[in-house]
């Protein structure tokens, strides 16, 4: 089990992780922040000069999960994570990698109101030079509106606990008590085994009346999807398709859809791809579309967008994909894709 201590710069969470491991037993301090350091030393400069912040580096988020189920293959028991993650795709990504190797987190949020997190952030001690204190200092204070932000998502998602006048013992004594009660639950993130070779998946598009696609926001990684998923051993992939809307959003298709376009994804170490198949669902009427029903822990929402909008929510090779076979349906054909790129 990981109990995952979130919450803004100055908010308290690595003092209260170093509390809370006298607290519960059997569990270990896992700081994130020394894989960002280590990076530092192993990326190039031009990669790092890239980002603003490590956790934008996907090896960052990646060696997060590897590192933490390392350490829990290795020590057992529980660890303990203090780190601020603030871009909901984030949690969603390193969540749902740790789901899928069957590690529970529990998400603690430590909320100061405003005013008394400034303060602790002025009063602040940081060791260095008086150039680098008031770096540090402005980056804590940068980092107060992303955050406030973020609360929405946060709040929905972790067990708050106001630590504004609290020190770091009792914020740990409530912590432990929480995870302890169940008051700060195992976060409901859908566990999807990581695939073990290339695979073949369906994805179905739906349309609205001003033919604007359907699109669904899991839970479980980064980015907006279509509706579908991995085909099963032995399953037709238009089957799949229509098996997966209707698992998905509630509906079920009266016809089988159509093939727009079939993409081979390579594989991308430690990641496999394979073959991937979207289909034409059609037109989804208003009265129809108002039923739709997410399946709780694997879905966030869903909405029609323009392909323009989808720009923006897509991870680029599913735009590309999206794209191709938006062509594919206007002029009533199939296309083969490589890597997005039509072939053929």
């Amino acid at each position: 089990m990981i109990v995952w201590i979130n919450g803004s710069f100055g908010a308290g969470k690595t003092s209260t992780a170093r509390e809370l491991i006298d607290l519960i037993p059997n569990s270990t301090l896992f700081d994130p922040e020394t894989i960002g350091d280590t990076l530092r030393l192993l990326l190039p400069r031009k990669r790092l000069d890239e980002v603003t912040d490590y956790q934008d580096l996907p090896i960052w988020r990646r060696l997060v999960v590897d590192t933490a189920a390392a350490l829990l293959a290795e020590l057992g028991g529980v660890l303990v994570v203090p780190m601020t993650v603030l871009r909901q795709e984030y949690r969603d990504e390193i969540f749902g990698g740790l789901a899928a190797r069957r590690i529970a987190v529990r998400h603690v949020l430590l909320a100061p109101a405003e005013t008394i997190l400034r303060t602790r952030i002025a009063g602040r001690e940081v060791p260095g030079t008086p150039d680098g204190e008031l770096r540090v200092r402005q980056w804590s204070y940068d980092h107060i509106e992303p955050y406030r932000a973020a609360l929405p998502w946060l709040t929905a998602d972790a067990h708050v606990i106001d630590t504004g006048h609290i020190d770091a013992r009792e914020t740990a004594r409530l912590v432990a008590a929480a995870v302890g009660s169940g008051a700060a639950p195992a976060c409901e993130i859908v566990q999807t085994p990581e695939p073990t070779a290339e695979t073949v998946a369906a994805g179905v598009l739906l349309f609205d009346e001003e033919n604007r696609v359907l699109l669904v926001d899991p839970t479980y990684k980064p980015g907006w999807e279509f509706p579908g998923g991995v085909v099963e051993r032995g399953e037709a992939p238009a089957r799949a398709g229509v098996r997966e809307v209707a698992e998905e959003l509630g509906i079920r298709l009266p016809d089988v859809p159509r093939l727009l376009l079939l993409d081979w994804e390579p594989a991308r170490p430690p990641g496999f791809g394979g073959l991937r198949l979207i289909f034409d669902g059609g037109p989804l009427p208003a009265e129809l579309a108002r039923t739709v029903r997410l399946p709780g822990p694997e879905l966030r929402s869903w909405r029609f967008v323009s392909e323009q909008e989808a720009a923006g929510l897509l991870p680029p090779n599913r735009y590309e994909r999206l794209r191709w076979a938006l062509r594919a349906r206007e002029r009533g054909t199939v296309l083969n894709l490589e890597a997005g790129v039509p072939v053929g």
